[in-house]
């Protein structure tokens, strides 16, 4: 049912960040295969790779050898998002600003630097303009996957989006850090970036058959009942074995219950926001509410 369905596109371009300091959730995974199963469903979306390690590059077999144009000559040396980008070639729609090994470094040149915290968000603004006035069709989503660490990368990736889409493994310890990220989310808010908010939680490596799992989708669903999606992502090979093929698990493997999984979750956040990006209150101040 899900495949070959259309989503519908929101009133203005969505720009998540794809944060948990967390390593080992899924974060890397999320943001492909979500921006993944937008592009299938008929958005225009961009993925943002502001992780040094570049797996997000990988999984969408894009090339992101040393010298190739990435987000570090964007954040570092001014040059336009547009000269950086490029297609994915298995899913039309799909467009990557890919990272290079040189983004390593980046956090030491970034501490010098005028404005350190905007400089993402200036470089998205200025290429969403550029499209505009070159008649391109508007981007639906914009999706920027982070380091597992909240250095000046992670602050630029909070500054330049609007949403924060938190996943979280259904495992013991699930939570730890959770309390602190949302800390820091509130700092960027207050300093920073006063429109970001925690509108996504998505709940991965869900395995059914343990109480862990069960209890721990439990507990975060009681915690942050408005954010977390009610499709949840299952633990998967499938899911695991995409990236080394360079491929999503969309293209790798359709018909698994991973590649379902993630389309039925883009298609829950694509109705969330179709026509308001200002879809459900702030997770913080849900936990807030909770305490």
């Amino acid at each position: 049912m899900l495949q070959g369905a259309r989503f519908p596109k929101p009133a203005e371009t969505r720009i998540f960040t794809i944060a948990n300091q967390k390593g080992g959730v899924g974060k890397t995974t999320t943001t492909v295969n979500i921006a993944a199963s937008l592009a299938t469903g008929g958005l225009n979306v961009l993925v943002i790779d502001n992780d040094p390690q570049g797996n997000a590059s990988t999984a969408l077999g894009i090339d992101h050898h040393a010298g190739v144009p990435s987000i570090y000559d964007v954040v570092i040396n001014d040059t336009a998002l547009a000269d950086v980008i490029q297609p994915c070639e298995a899913i039309p729609g799909l467009i990557v600003a890919p990272a290079t090994i040189d983004l390593s470094g980046a956090e030491i040149e970034l501490v010098s630097m005028v404005a350190r915290e905007n400089r993402l968000r200036s470089a998205v603004r200025t290429y969403l303009a550029w499209r505009a006035a070159q008649g391109l069709p508007r981007l639906d989503y914009v999706l920027i996957d982070c380091p597992p660490s909240l250095g000046l990368l992670t602050i630029n990736a909070f500054v330049a989006a609007q949403e924060v889409m938190i996943p979280i493994q259904c495992e013991y310890y699930a939570l730890e850090g959770l309390s602190q990220l949302l800390r820091n989310i509130e700092l960027i808010r207050g300093h920073l970036n006063k429109a970001l908010h925690v509108s996504t939680i998505i709940l991965t490596m869900f395995d059914r058959r343990t109480n862990l799992a069960r209890e721990v989708a439990h507990e975060v669903r009681e915690h942050f009942p408005a954010e977390t999606l009610g499709a949840s992502i299952p633990r998967s090979v499938r899911i695991s074995e995409a990236p080394s093929y360079g491929q999503t698990v969309l293209t790798y493997d359709p018909g698994s219950s991973g590649a379902l999984a993630y389309q039925e979750a883009a298609q829950e956040i694509a109705h969330r926001g179709a026509g308001s990006t200002n879809h459900v209150t702030n997770a913080a101040a849900a936990e807030e509410e909770n305490r």
